[in-house]
Formats: C-alpha cells, sequence, structure tokens
C-alpha cells in the first residue's frame, strides 16, 4: 500500500477500493432502491438547483449584454435554439449519456476523472499519467472558482426580483443576500441527505411553476416553437457572426451546472439523477427558456427581466419568494460538489487532510467538509459585496464553467480512449463536436477577463497553486522521510542484536505501512535506550462500505518472530466507522493471533509521529513555494484527535524533515 507521509493521517492509508464489478456504495443504493421517489426528489434538491435556476438571469444576460442583439424573430429564435441545442448537447449527451459513466468507485467530478484516467495510463507512461493529473487540478482549481461565484449570482439574481416589484427595495438586496447565504453554510453541517430531502420537493414545485409560466406564454405565440430548430442556430451566426460571438458568452450561462451535476453524482448516485433530468428538470427549463422567448417578442421592452415579467403581477412577490429559496438551494449543488472535489484532491495527494465529516449511514459521497464549506463561505461574501449585483457578476461567470468544461472532455477522451478502448472515430466525433462548441464558449468568455472575468481566473489560479504546491511538497517530505525511517524488518534486527533494555507496559505506533519504521519508535529508541515490552504498529485503512464487522477488520502480523513483542495491526474501516484506534486495541486482545503478545490495557501509550518541515535551500521547488507548503502543513487536521487517541496517554514525538 502506497504511503503520502505528509497528508495522510498517521497509521491510515488509502481507501480501499471494492472488490468486485460496481463500488460498495452503488450496490448499496441499489439495495435501498435508488430509483425511490425519495432519492430521487433527494438528487433534485441538491443537483439540479444551479441549472436549474439559470433561468433567472441566463436570457436577461443574453439581451442585455450587448444592445446590438435586436428583439426581433430571427436573433430571438437564434438564441432559443442556442440555448435549447447547448442544453440537449452538453447537459443532455454528454454529461447526463456519457460523463456519469466515468465514475471513480462512485465518486464523479474532475479529479475523479482525472484518477482514472491516471489510473489508465499508468502502465503506459509515468508522465502522461502525470500530465492527465494535473489537468484535473487545473479543473479542479476551476470548479472551486465556480463555487464562489455560484451562489452569489444566484441568490442576487432572486433578490434582484424585489426590485421589480418596487425599485425602492434596492438597498434591501445586499443586506438580504448575506443574509440568506449565511443561513445555506450555516445549514451544510446537516449532510446533503437531509438538505436534499427538505430542498427536493421545493425544487419539485419550483420546476412545475418554471414549466408553467412559460407554457402559457407558448400557448399564446406558438410560433416561438420555431426556435427549436437548428437552423435558427445556424443562421444567427452566419448573419451577424460578431454579435452571435458575443451572445455565446451569456448563453453558456444557461448550462452553468452541468459541471456541479457531475461532481454531485458521488451523494445520490447515476441513476436518480438521470432520471430526474429526463423527466423533470429538462422539459421545465425548455419550457420557460421558451416562454421567455416569446415574451421579448411580444413585448421587446421587458427583456430586462423576462423571467419575473413573465408573471402576471399577482405572481411576482410570491415568485420572488420562490426564486430566493430555489437560488439558496442552487448554491447547494456546487457546495456539495466542492466537498466531493475537496476529498477527491486528499486521496490523489493535492490537499493536506481536511476535516471531513460522514453524514450518511448509508451513502459514501454524503460529506461535510467544515474548512471548505466556511472558506467558501467567506469568499462568497466578499464576492457579493465587492460586486453588488448579479448583473456585474455575470461577466465574472463562464470563464471558469467553460474551462472546466474543456478539460472534462479532454480526461474523458483519455478514460475512453485507455480504458473503454474506444476506436479513433468515435474519440475524433466525440472530441470534435462536444470540443468545438466548448471552445467557442471559451473563447467567447475571454471577453469578460478585463469586465470580472479575472477573478474566477485568480481563485483558480491561487488554488491550482496550491494544489500542485502539496502534492510536490508531499512528494519531496515522503522520500525524505522514508530515508529517515529505514525498512522495519532491519530495524527490528538491530533491536534483537543490540540486546536493548525492555520497559513494561504497551506502545503503539499509528503508522501508513509496515514497511518501514515510525519515526516516533526510532526517536524512542534513540533518546530512551530502551523499548517497550509490547510494541504494537498499527495501519488504517478506509473502504468504500458503511460498516465491516469486527471480526472482518483486523489483520495482525508478528512480523516474522511471534516472542519478540513485536506486531502490526492492519485495521480495515467502513466510512461510517470511527478511525477508533483504542477501540481496535481492546478488539486486538481477543484475537487469535495477538494472544502470545499479551495486550495490557491498562499500560498502553500512544506515540505519534510530528514532522516539523524546515524550509532549505534544498532542490525541488522554489522557496515561496517551500513556505506555503509549510504553512499548509501547519493547518492540516490533529492526527491525534481523527484516530480517538486520549490525549493524557498520547506522547508526540517531533522529527525533523528538511523540505
Amino acid at each position: 500500500m502506497a504511503e503520502r507521509a505528509s497528508n495522510q493521517q498517521p497509521g491510515v492509508g488509502a481507501k480501499e477500493p471494492a472488490a468486485d464489478g460496481g463500488t460498495p456504495s452503488q450496490r448499496s443504493l441499489a439495495g435501498r432502491s435508488t430509483a425511490g421517489l425519495g432519492v430521487l426528489l433527494g438528487a433534485l434538491g441538491v443537483v439540479y438547483g444551479d441549472i436549474g435556476t439559470s433561468p433567472l438571469y441566463a436570457l436577461k444576460t443574453v439581451f442585455t449584454l450587448d444592445r446590438s442583439l435586436t428583439p426581433d424573430a430571427p436573433d430571438v429564435f437564434g438564441v432559443i435554439s442556442w440555448v435549447f441545442w447547448s442544453i440537449i448537447l452538453i447537459v443532455s449527451v454528454k454529461y447526463v449519456i456519457f460523463i456519469l459513466r466515468a465514475d471513480n468507485e462512485g465518486e464523479g467530478g474532475v479529479m475523479a476523472l482525472a484518477a482514472l484516467a491516471r489510473r489508465a495510463l499508468l502502465t503506459i507512461s509515468e508522465r502522461r499519467a502525470a500530465t492527465v493529473l494535473a489537468l484535473g487540478a487545473l479543473g479542479a482549481a476551476l470548479f472551486y472558482g465556480d463555487s464562489v461565484i455560484t451562489p452569489a449570482i444566484s441568490v442576487l439574481s432572486a433578490v434582484e426580483g424585489l426590485e421589480v416589484i418596487s425599485p425602492t427595495l434596492e438597498v434591501v438586496v445586499l443586506p438580504a443576500s448575506a443574509v440568506i447565504l449565511t443561513l445555506l453554510f450555516a445549514i451544510q453541517r446537516w449532510g446533503t441527505g437531509r438538505v436534499g430531502a427538505v430542498f427536493g420537493p421545493i425544487m419539485l414545485i419550483w420546476f412545475a411553476c418554471l414549466g408553467v409560466a412559460g407554457a402559457a406564454e407558448v400557448i399564446r405565440h406558438p410560433n416561438v416553437l420555431a426556435g427549436l430548430s437548428p437552423t435558427y442556430a445556424a443562421l444567427f451566426v452566419v448573419d451577424h457572426p460578431m454579435i452571435a460571438f458575443i451572445a455565446m458568452g451569456a448563453v453558456v450561462l444557461s448550462i452553468t451546472g452541468a459541471e456541479a451535476l457531475y461532481a454531485d453524482m458521488g451523494h445520490f448516485g447515476r441513476a436518480p439523477i438521470r432520471r430526474a433530468w429526463f423527466g423533470i428538470v429538462f422539459p421545465a427549463l425548455t419550457l420557460n427558456y421558451l416562454g421567455q422567448g416569446a415574451l421579448i417578442l411580444r413585448a421587446p421592452e421587458r427583456r430586462d427581466n423576462p423571467f419575473f415579467l413573465l408573471l402576471p403581477d399577482w405572481a411576482q412577490l410570491p415568485m420572488v419568494v420562490l426564486a430566493t429559496v430555489a437560488t439558496v438551494i442552487a448554491s447547494q449543488s456546487v457546495i456539495s460538489g466542492a466537498f466531493s472535489v475537496s476529498r477527491e484532491a486528499m486521496r490523489l495527494g493535492f490537499l493536506p487532510h481536511l476535516s471531513i465529516r460522514q453524514t450518511s449511514r448509508f451513502q459514501y459521497g454524503q460529506i461535510y467538509a467544515p474548512g471548505v464549506n466556511w472558506g467558501l463561505f467567506v469568499a462568497v461574501l466578499v464576492v457579493v459585496f465587492a460586486f453588488g449585483s448579479s448583473t456585474n457578476l455575470a461577466a465574472a461567470y463562464g470563464v471558469a464553467v467553460t474551462g472546466t468544461f474543456m478539460i472534462t472532455t479532454t480526461l474523458f477522451l483519455v478514460v475512453a480512449r485507455a480504458r473503454w478502448r474506444w476506436t479513433t472515430w468515435r474519440l475524433a466525433l466525440f472530441g470534435f463536436v462536444f470540443g468545438s462548441i466548448e471552445l467557442t464558449f471559451f473563447t467567447a468568455n475571454l471577453a469578460k477577463v478585463t469586465h470580472g472575468g479575472w477573478l474566477t481566473l485568480l481563485i483558480a489560479i491561487i488554488l491550482f497553486t496550491v494544489l500542485l504546491t502539496w502534492r510536490r511538497g508531499a512528494e519531496l517530505v515522503t522520500a525524505r522521510r522514508i530515508e529517515r525511517e529505514g525498512p522495519l524488518p532491519e530495524f527490528i534486527d538491530t533491536l534483537h542484536a543490540t540486546n536493548i533494555p525492555w520497559v513494561p507496559g504497551t506502545a503503539v505506533f499509528p503508522h501508513p505501512n509496515k514497511e518501514t519504521t515510525p519515526l516516533a519508535l526510532r526517536a524512542n529508541v534513540a533518546h530512551y535506550h530502551v523499548r517497550h515490552e509490547r510494541i504494537v504498529i498499527i495501519t488504517g485503512r478506509t473502504a468504500n462500505v458503511p460498516h465491516i464487522p469486527w471480526e472482518q477488520r483486523l489483520t495482525i502480523d508478528d512480523l516474522g518472530d511471534p516472542n519478540d513483542g513485536i506486531i502490526h495491526i492492519d485495521a480495515l474501516f467502513g466510512f461510517q466507522d470511527a478511525t477508533d484506534f483504542p477501540e481496535v486495541l481492546r478488539h486486538a486482545a481477543a484475537h487469535p493471533h495477538a494472544k502470545g503478545i499479551n495486550l495490557d490495557l491498562d499500560q498502553i501509550s500512544y506515540f505519534v509521529s510530528k514532522i516539523t518541515l524546515r524550509c532549505t535551500r534544498q532542490p525541488g521547488m522554489a522557496i515561496w513555494r517551500k513556505r506555503l507548503f509549510i504553512a499548509l502543513a501547519h493547518n492540516a487536521a490533529s492526527h491525534a484527535e481523527f484516530l480517538h487517541l486520549p490525549e493524557e496517554r498520547t506522547i508526540v514525538l517531533s522529527a525533523e524533515v528538511a523540505v
């Protein structure tokens, strides 16, 4: 089992893969009827909030971004056609049909896809494997940028509906948005399962209202259905290519949330996400966009806010309230996605250990990451007050989303070729169709960089630097730590040869493997010139199933000598099992393979290796990156707390490692 010395818990190794076809998390969901209404509503409440609230600002932005776009039939039909076919191709075909197939043990998102691509390429070329992993890190950084913008623009766009009712309410928009966002991030601790159970029925009402409001206008003006023809999208580009190019920068707002859809796959599974999309979300979005297009044709002066003006006066205030709730839910998809992406980044060695709380007894993907949650909250509030309106934020939106789209397409092609053995013509067709559309969107959004798009790029650059710095720093520290640890068999032979004195009691050393020597064990022997009567090295691993019975959890190895008092315990935990090392020892004391060692539970001391990093001018990284790495290491979660070690019997022994 591979070790990542500085970014793993002591004694806690990588997650154990499933042993048979399909992941345990997927099998557990299947056993609980993943197609059931409850799971489908949960997915509706978490996964589709982002793309489901795009009608609030997508067409509004298209027709206000460039006033040279006229509200006549050719332009309106052209925009509607582009929106409709973008949703069809990018969301329905690319993500829902193809990308959702590429799960990494039940998890989705760009980092999970990068892990699949890396695994497929490792036997071919280590350099290519490293390249796709770095590409995944860039995609994750862009997704984090999207996760900051989405809650801000979604909530602002809904609360700004108050201005439609009365312009005097403009002063309420920012403080009300801040309060709503605070409540949103505060409830994340409940977990996506509970949040989805509450949000799902609300989103069902939201999509019903979208469909009814749009259908009412379409019935009055059925000619707008002509906009569904792809010929209008082509004519729109041919007739005025520059205007169409600028409009593409706003049309992409209609498909934001597609990447979050994929990142949230681990929370609910593939089947409920697909059923919710084709059965509820896609029809409602199509009807609403058609309705807004019909309204703009009938009353061009309403193009400044076609969503709310699509409704009769009596329904506008209730819709503002519902839209506000829906946009709070919209933010949920990217927040949950950020949790999943962060855990994948940790598993791949791009982030230090963060506190992760499992919020479901059945589903591995449902988690809460407090540090990620509150970091996003601060960033979102700063963006809300800095930009002040959804219109200003729309300029910042799109660059990160389209960049992530292209990275996902690239990584998917790698997986399809190396893992699924797609033929060349299938790869070329997929790459041409989706790559050309996404490249157009990305290029169109580059024009926004000077008008706010710089924000998401800045966030992405900072986080990409952090991800690469941690991984490179961890590689350097791991290599130097392993060098200092040395092989465990050689160390045990040395203990036998020197006849070092024994002292009563049991010394427990959490350690990621049984191949190298825990630094705390070396330090203990070097400083005190004694060894404990019983020495226990524990390695913990986490499997992708909820629980593992104790009779299947422990593997005990006497390391070649049953009489020297030294054993290694390999403990396999389910994701709902507490990583409680004292409890491991209580069960190990009764294990048949440990009877000869006579574990005395009343005389146990825990020795934790603490790595003290020292910045040097050794080659490997620039000095400023080494200092960043050390700062990140200082803020990693507590190892002793994670392992449930009793504070009064835990000794932390430091060992200095040069970076």
